[in-house]
């Protein structure tokens, strides 16, 4: 008799038979190439998407932070209207941002034991890729509102030209060679 964790019923425990189904699930499609059922890969990538999240989010609350304490400073009644043009612009692309990056587990929470995992995990995936993108901009203006009243408008907006290449660079150029070569690559030899 197998053991059953603190908290989980018999009912509740997958039950893995010699055929390799999991009868609490059903049959939810064939093994794939990584020994995995479509309900298995779903909830894999869920837990991988929502691991990256945190990384992306702590950097957006950090920033968020930073944005709603500049507003309290005394150097900030001293800005001149492009830098609190800049300060709003920036300071809404956070909340967009916020939003984007914690949408995903907020529709995961939502549609939690509905049987849609995949479905969630493809709202998410574009959620975060969109989120992404809004962080970039959100940096860009960070940058661009820092150096301009640190050290001067030109040196400012090409540094925060720099940062937008370097991070779509980083982040959405980088993969692509690996993505086309994986996407020709005949699926045996897939990873």
């Amino acid at each position: 008799m197998t053991e059953v964790a603190p908290g989980v019923s018999r009912g509740q425990m997958a039950e893995q038979c010699d055929d390799g189904h999991d009868h609490r699930y059903g049959h939810r499609g064939p093994i794939e190439h990584r020994g995995e059922r479509p309900i298995q890969r779903a909830d894999r990538n869920m837990v991988e998407m929502l691991q990256e999240l945190r990384v992306a989010q702590t950097g957006v609350q950090i920033l968020f932070a930073f944005l709603l304490s500049l507003s309290f400073t005394e150097r900030f009644t001293g800005i001149d209207d492009f830098q609190r043009r800049t300060y709003v612009v920036t300071l809404l692309l956070t909340v967009l941002t916020t939003g984007l990056l914690v949408a995903p587990a907020a529709i995961h929470r939502m549609l939690f034991a509905r049987r849609v995992k995949a479905a969630t995990v493809q709202i998410g995936h574009r959620l975060f890729l969109t989120g992404l993108t809004t962080l970039i901009l959100t940096v860009m203006g960070a940058v661009l509102l820092v150096l301009d009243v640190a050290v001067g408008r030109t040196f400012a907006l090409w540094s925060a030209a720099v940062t937008g290449v370097l991070l779509v660079s980083l982040w959405f150029v980088l993969p692509m060679p690996m993505r086309a070569h994986n996407e020709r690559a005949p699926d045996e030899h897939r990873p």
